[in-house]
C-alpha cells in the first residue's frame, strides 16, 4: 500500500465518493447518497475514513456507533465501504478497517458489525479476512407496500 495515506473524511470527499460507490455499483447513486457522506463526515464520534493516492481519494469506509441496540451494549457498525476499481487488492479496504478498529477500541467498543448480502462473496470474503463472523443478529426486512 505504498504512496497511499488513510485520513479522516472530510464533507469535501462526498463527491469522489460518490462517483467511486457509482462505479462500483455501476448505477447513479441515490440523490441523498452525497449527503448522508457529508453528515458522516462532520460526525466527531464516528470513525470514517478515506484512502488517498497522489491527492485523490480512492477509498472510503463509512461507520458508526449504535448505542443500546436491540439489548447490545454500544458497537459499531461498518455502513459502506468502496475502494476505486483500478486500486482494488492492494490493502486499501483492510488498511481502514484497522483504523476504526484501532479507533473503536480505544472508545471501549468491542463489537463491530456490518451486513452483507448472501450473494455478494467478494465482499463477505473481506470481510472474513479482517475476522468477522456470524453474529447473534438475523437480518429482517419488510417491504412497505
Amino acid at each position: 500500500m505504498d504512496n497511499f495515506q488513510i485520513r479522516r473524511l472530510r464533507v469535501e470527499d462526498a463527491e469522489e465518493i460518490s462517483r467511486i460507490y457509482a462505479a462500483i455499483t455501476r448505477r447513479p447513486v441515490e440523490p441523498d447518497f452525497k449527503s448522508v457522506v457529508e453528515e458522516h463526515a462532520q460526525s466527531k464520534e464516528e470513525a470514517c475514513f478515506v484512502a488517498e493516492h497522489q491527492g485523490k481519494v480512492v477509498g472510503f469506509m463509512i461507520s458508526y456507533i449504535l448505542t443500546a441496540g436491540f439489548g447490545e451494549t454500544k458497537s459499531a457498525w461498518i455502513a459502506t465501504l468502496g475502494v476505486n476499481p483500478d486500486f482494488m487488492g492492494q490493502e486499501i479496504g483492510a488498511s481502514m478497517a484497522q483504523k476504526i478498529f484501532e479507533i473503536y477500541k480505544a472508545a471501549g467498543i468491542e463489537n463491530v458489525y456490518t451486513t452483507v448480502r448472501w450473494d455478494s462473496t467478494d465482499l463477505l470474503s473481506f470481510f472474513k479476512t479482517l475476522g468477522f463472523d456470524r453474529s447473534k443478529f438475523i437480518n429482517l426486512r419488510k417491504v412497505i407496500d
